[in-house]
């Protein structure tokens, strides 16, 4: 749906966004915009060629020298005015995210309120940029510490958060007093550029913010140029290795977030109607499109997992799916018809691997949209760990549920897992859910909270191979990453002797 070809001219046209004005490029490689309610192209967004890549990390580095010079209180107030503009237009971006992306208007308007958490973090920059300051660290010597921006830097966003994870980036990085070039996904964009204008009315000089489109030969030309001094990406574990490896080989500092297989352990003593609401949000909230979705329900016990089943399986079969846009669905349909196929190709294998489908999503029709890429909430018993649907990220709402005989089990299945992003317990035992959280080898952990995604002033990322690099993204550690650490020694002495053994603080 999304293929890299010449495009009808009557779609409407998407540009990149470079230096502050609009370009279509010369790749003549276009991508189609689909909306996926309807499974129509409701527009084609240029694909930039290495070139225009250029072009944007230009403009940025061009911009770079002013905008690192301006104080931290006065790119605040530029954050403080982008805060008021996306508050302002919220229902707005949230429209632009369910045409392109698929998710229900409510799900969109949280998402903007989960980027504007970051945009509040970014205003407290004169603040979170203060060094430290050491006197008399030897006879007449001062020591301090600054923190300065690391020049152009760029973030590679995916489709399933086109305003949270691009804005988990650049308000951080901006007010560090970074230039940005975003390149988000191709299959919903139009977000990126709408933000880009709002930048720019709350007064961010040209430059400073540029959006390129593009596919892998975009991504390449970011992760080669010399200027670019740094990237963040999110995504599946594959391509962030890929970008965490070619980045590091040409010098660059890297942040890239793979994949993820999160679970939540009911204890024996949970209530399963409190863990079955939350798992209904959780895994299929979305449609699954989450990073942080709950697609295993590890139940301690049969007893637990019996309840667990029989109270959530009726609500599965009656989750409400339609046209994000319209009504109050509780899913919309997923991104692409590709990525329809994929999931539907995960339900056949799990059922061929001898789990047991309870509710099957596969094949639901939705009234007035015959070509919408839809899928109902499926549901999976009696999984087991060496099953495909177990082991591999699916990004689609299935729920898998695993039985284990006890919570060390079931932590040491969370621990052998490739991923891992994320993790909640359910229960009422405090000893068991602090042991349970000290122990599991998972970076972002919840009890009796089943997504636990951390605020803006706390970092988010996880371990193993979710996360590709030391730094997590926004809070103190997003700070970090988007600056470097100089540290000063000063003495003014009235007389200098030569000294010829290492220096020491006497």
């Amino acid at each position: 749906m999304n293929a890299q070809v010449e495009q009808p001219s009557t779609l409407h046209a998407i540009p990149h966004l470079i230096g502050g004005k609009e370009s279509f490029g010369t790749s003549g490689r276009w991508s189609g915009v689909y909306n996926p309610a309807t499974g129509l192209a409701s527009g084609r967004v240029a694909l930039a060629s290495s070139a225009e890549v250029g072009q944007a990390v230009g403009a940025a580095a061009a911009a770079f020298p002013a905008w690192a010079a301006t104080t931290p209180l006065n790119r605040a107030r530029v954050m403080f005015r982008f805060k008021e503009l996306v508050e302002r237009h919220a229902d707005e971006l949230a429209a632009l995210i369910t045409s392109e992306h698929g998710k229900v208007q409510a799900d969109a308007r949280g998402e903007v309120t989960r980027g504007l958490e970051v945009i509040e973090f970014a205003c407290g920059i004169p603040h979170l940029l203060k060094g430290e300051h050491s006197q008399n660290v030897g006879r007449e010597v001062d020591s301090w510490s600054e923190f300065a921006p690391l020049g152009v830097v760029a973030g590679i966003t995916p489709f399933n958060f086109p305003c949270m994870v691009p804005m988990w980036m650049f308000p951080v990085a901006l007010a560090c007093g970074n230039t940005f070039v975003l390149k988000p996904s191709e299959r919903d964009p139009s977000t990126a550029n709408r933000l880009a204008e709002l930048l720019r009315e709350a007064g961010l000089p040209d430059g400073v913010f540029n959006v390129v489109h593009g596919d892998k030969e975009a991504v390449d030309a970011l992760l080669d140029d010399p200027c670019v001094e740094a990237v963040s990406f999110v995504g599946s574990t594959p391509i962030a290795e890929y970008i965490y490896e070619r980045g590091a080989r040409a010098g660059k500092r890297v942040q890239a977030l793979g994949g993820a297989k999160n679970h939540l352990v009911m204890m024996p003593d949970a209530d399963p109607q409190l863990v079955a609401q939350a798992l209904l949000g959780a895994a299929y909230g979305s449609a699954g499109e989450r990073c942080m979705a709950i697609s295993v329900a590890v139940c301690v016990g049969d007893a637990a997992a019996d309840a667990l089943v029989a109270t959530l399986k009726p609500m599965v079969e009656t989750l409400r799916i339609g046209n994000g846009a319209r009504g109050n669905p509780d899913m919309g349909p997923l991104v692409t018809r590709q990525h329809l196929d994929r999931v539907i190709g995960y339900v056949d294998l799990g059922v061929a691997e001898g789990a047991q489908l309870l509710v099957d999503g596969r094949g639901i029709r939705v009234e007035g949209h015959p070509g919408g890429f839809f899928l109902g909430g499926c549901l999976f018993d009696h999984v087991q760990p060496h099953m495909r649907i177990y082991r591999e990220e699916i990004f689609g709402p299935v729920l898998c549920v695993v039985r284990v005989p006890d919570l060390a089990r079931a932590t040491a299945l969370l621990d052998a897992h490739e991923y891992g992003n994320g993790c909640a317990i359910f229960t009422r035992d405090g000893g068991a859910a602090r042991e349970f959280a000290h122990r599991v080898q998972v970076g972002m952990v919840g009890i009796n909270v089943p997504i636990p995604v951390p605020m803006a002033f706390h970092s988010f990322g996880g371990w193993k191979r979710s996360l590709f690099g030391p730094l997590h993204m926004h809070g103190p550690d997003g700070v970090r990453f988007y600056t470097r650490l100089k540290t000063i020694t000063a003495r003014w002495p009235d007389e200098v002797r030569a000294e010829f053994v290492m220096p020491t603080m006497k």
